[in-house]
C-alpha cells in the first residue's frame, strides 16, 4: 500500500524540557524567553517541530506534570504573552510547536479537585475517582507508579481518591461526560491560538475497568496496569476527541502508550481509526526490568533491542506510523544507556543517531542528545530532584533490603534526573544555562560537552545530527521507504535496508567496542553518511555506522 504523505511523517521533532533548557532571568529555572533566545540554534540544527513538556500552571510536585490551570502559564516560565511571542517566532522560522496534553490526571490544587473533595455534594464530585474504604483500609491493593498505595484517604469526603502517580496527581474520571467536555474545550482553546498539535501524556491510561479488585502482588503492592492500561473505553474517548476537536485542524498527535503492543498501537494510530497519528512506544526503553522494575544494572541486550524495533517496523507497515526515539525526559541519556559514554563517546553517539534516524517513522530528539549529553553521575541522594527516584530509594532501601550503594548505582543508570540536568550551551559557568544557581546541578562534563564547542567542529556530534536531518529532508526513501531487517541473529550488529524503488539504503551499525567482521560492507557502493572518515574492507570498527546508497537502473 502506498504511504499517504503527511507533514508530520516528514518532520524531525525536538523535545524541550523547559525547566532545563535555557534560563533568561537568572533564577536558575529555564523559561519561555530562554527558549526564544535559542530558536536560531534550533533552526541551525534543522528541526521541524518543537515539543515542549508542560508549561502550564503547576505546584511542581512532578515538574509540571501536575497541572493546576490548563490555560495559564507557569509563573516560573513566564507569561501568556511570552508564549504567544515564542509561537509566533517559531512559526516565522518554519518550526511548528506541539504541547504536552496531560489529561489522565490533574494537580490536587486544580480548582476541579478542590471542589471535588468538598464534603457537600456538588457538580465536581464526579470529576475524579472516589471509592469507599474496604475493611477500614484502601479500596484495593494497587500500587502507584511512583511508589506507595494508589489510594489516598480524604477526611472531607471520607473516601479514598485514586492516583496512578503521585498522591498530588489525582486521576480524572473520564467516564463523566462533563470532564471530557472540559478537556475538549481546553484543547480547542490552545489549537485556536495556533499550536500544531499535542503529545498526550499516558493517554492509554484514561479508561479504567469497572473491576477494582486486587491486582497481582508485585513487591509491596498489587499491579494496577491490567485495570488501567488500554481500558475498555479508551478508543471510544479518543474517537470522540478526534471527532469533536482534532479532525478540525491539521495537527500532529502522538500518544504516550506505556506497555502497548503493536496490536494496540494499530488501534490508537491506525490510518483508518480516526484517533491519533502515532504513539510513543516505549517497549525498547522498558527493556531489562527485574525484581525491582527498572532499578537494576542489567546491560542492554542487542538481539532483544533489534527484535523490538523490527516488530514495530513490520507490524505497523502500511497500517500506522512509528515514532522513533532513544530517550526523553523520563529516561536516562541515550549515549550512556545504549552507547558508550567513555572512550567511544562521540562515535557511539553518532552511531545511535544513524541507527534511529534512518528507520521508518518520525524521529524525536531529546534536548542535549544532539551533542551527546551523558548521564548526570550524581554521587549523593540530595543531588536528585525527581519524585520517582527519591521515593524509589526510600521504598527499596528502607523497606525492601536493597543496599544504599546498589541503589545509588541504579539511580546513576536509570533516574529520570539524568535527562533533566541543564542543557550544556558553553564552557562558561553553569554551562551557559543560567547566571544564577540552577534548580538541579549541571553535569560536570560541560566544559568538554557543549553546543558552542561543537558548533565550531566540523566532525562534532551536533554537526553530524545536522547532516542526518538534512538527509531526511532530501531523501524520500528515508521517510517512506520499506524497512527490512538484516543479520537478525547477530548480537553485535544492527543492520537493515530501506527501499523506495529505485533507491536502496543499507544501514550497518556496530553496537560494541570491538572490531566486528561484517559481510554487508561494500567497497563499491557510495556512502551516504558514516561516523568514520574512511572504510576498512569487511570490518566494522568500534561503534561504526555506515549507510550505503544504491540506485537500481
Amino acid at each position: 500500500m502506498k504511504e499517504q504523505k503527511k507533514w508530520w511523517k516528514e518532520a524531525v521533532a525536538y523535545q524541550i524540557y523547559p525547566r532545563s533548557f535555557k534560563d533568561s532571568n537568572g533564577d536558575g529555572i529555564g523559561d519561555l524567553r530562554g527558549i526564544l533566545e535559542k530558536l536560531d540554534y534550533l533552526s541551525y540544527l534543522g528541526i521541524d517541530v518543537i515539543w515542549m513538556s508542560p508549561i502550564f500552571q503547576s505546584p511542581n510536585h512532578d515538574n509540571g506534570y501536575d497541572i493546576s490551570d490548563y490555560q495559564g502559564i507557569m509563573d516560573e516560565f513566564g507569561t501568556m504573552e511570552d508564549f504567544e511571542l515564542l509561537l509566533k517566532e517559531s512559526h516565522k522560522r518554519g518550526i511548528k510547536m506541539i504541547l504536552d496534553l496531560v489529561v489522565n490526571h490533574t494537580s490536587d490544587e486544580h480548582p476541579w479537585f478542590i471542589k471535588s473533595r468538598e464534603a457537600q455534594e456538588n457538580p465536581y464530585w464526579g470529576y475524579y475517582i472516589w471509592k469507599p474504604a474496604r475493611d477500614g483500609k484502601e479500596p484495593n491493593n494497587w500500587g502507584a507508579w511512583f511508589g506507595g498505595s494508589a489510594w489516598e484517604y480524604d477526611e472531607n469526603r471520607e473516601k479514598y481518591y485514586f492516583h496512578q502517580f503521585s498522591l498530588h496527581q489525582p486521576d480524572l474520571n473520564w467516564q463523566n461526560p462533563k470532564v471530557r467536555e472540559e478537556i475538549f474545550a481546553m484543547m480547542k482553546w490552545w489549537l485556536d491560538k495556533g499550536i500544531d498539535g499535542f503529545r498526550m501524556d499516558v493517554i492509554n491510561m484514561i479508561s479504567k475497568t469497572e473491576d477494582y479488585s486486587d491486582g497481582e502482588q508485585k513487591g509491596m503492592y498489587g499491579d494496577l496496569s491490567p485495570y488501567c492500561m488500554n481500558g475498555p473505553k479508551v478508543h471510544e474517548y479518543l474517537r470522540e476527541m478526534n471527532e469533536k476537536v482534532l479532525c478540525r485542524y491539521d495537527v500532529m498527535t502522538i500518544g504516550e502508550a506505556m506497555e502497548a503492543s503493536p496490536a494496540e498501537a494499530k488501534k490508537y494510530a491506525g490510518a483508518d481509526r480516526k484517533e491519533l497519528n502515532m504513539v510513543f512506544q516505549l517497549e525498547h526503553l522498558d527493556m531489562g526490568k527485574g525484581k525491582y522494575g527498572k532499578w537494576n544494572d542489567k546491560p542492554v541486550n542487542l538481539q532483544e533491542l533489534k527484535g523490538i524495533f523490527n516488530k514495530w517496523q513490520e507490524e505497523l507497515n502500511g497500517v500506522g506510523w512509528n515514532s522513533l526515539c532513544w530517550s526523553n525526559h523520563d529516561q536516562p541519556r541515550a549515549v550512556s544507556r545504549f552507547g558508550n559514554d567513555g572512550a567511544y563517546w562521540a562515535v557511539s553517539a553518532k552511531m545511535l543517531a544513524t541507527c534511529l534516524h534512518m528507520m521508518r517513522g518520525t524521529p524525536f530528539i531529546y534536548q542535549g542528545e544532539e551533542i551527546g549529553m551523558t548521564n548526570a553521575g550524581f554521587q549523593k541522594l540530595e543531588d536528585y530532584r525527581d519524585v520517582e527516584s527519591i521515593q524509589a530509594y526510600h521504598e527499596l532501601v528502607k523497606q525492601s533490603g536493597v543496599s544504599h550503594e546498589a541503589m545509588m548505582e541504579y539511580l546513576k543508570l536509570k533516574s529520570r534526573d539524568n535527562a533533566r540536568t541543564p542543557m550544556q550551551w558553553s564552557e562558561e559557568g553553569q554551562a551557559g544555562f543560567t547566571e544564577g544557581s540552577p534548580w538541579i546541578s549541571v553535569n560536570g562534563n560541560y566544559p568538554e560537552i557543549n553546543v558552542e564547542k561543537q558548533q565550531g567542529e566540523e566532525t562534532s556530534i551536533l554537526n553530524y545530527y545536522r547532516r542526518l536531518i538534512a538527509l531526511r529532508h532530501d531523501h524520500p526513501v528515508i521517510v517512506y521507504g520499506d524497512f527490512c531487517m538484516l543479520l537478525e541473529e547477530s548480537d553485535t550488529v544492527f543492520a537493515y535496508k530501506r527501499i523506495l524503488d529505485p533507491v536502496k539504503l543499507t544501514v550497518v551499525c556496530n553496537f560494541t567496542s570491538q572490531e566486528v567482521a561484517c559481510s554487508l560492507l561494500s567497497e563499491a557502493a557510495p556512502v551516504l553518511i558514516s561516523n568514520y572518515r574512511d572504510r576498512i574492507s569487511g570490518i566494522l570498527r568500534p561503534y561504526e555506522a555506515v549507510v550505503y546508497e544504491e540506485t537500481s537502473i
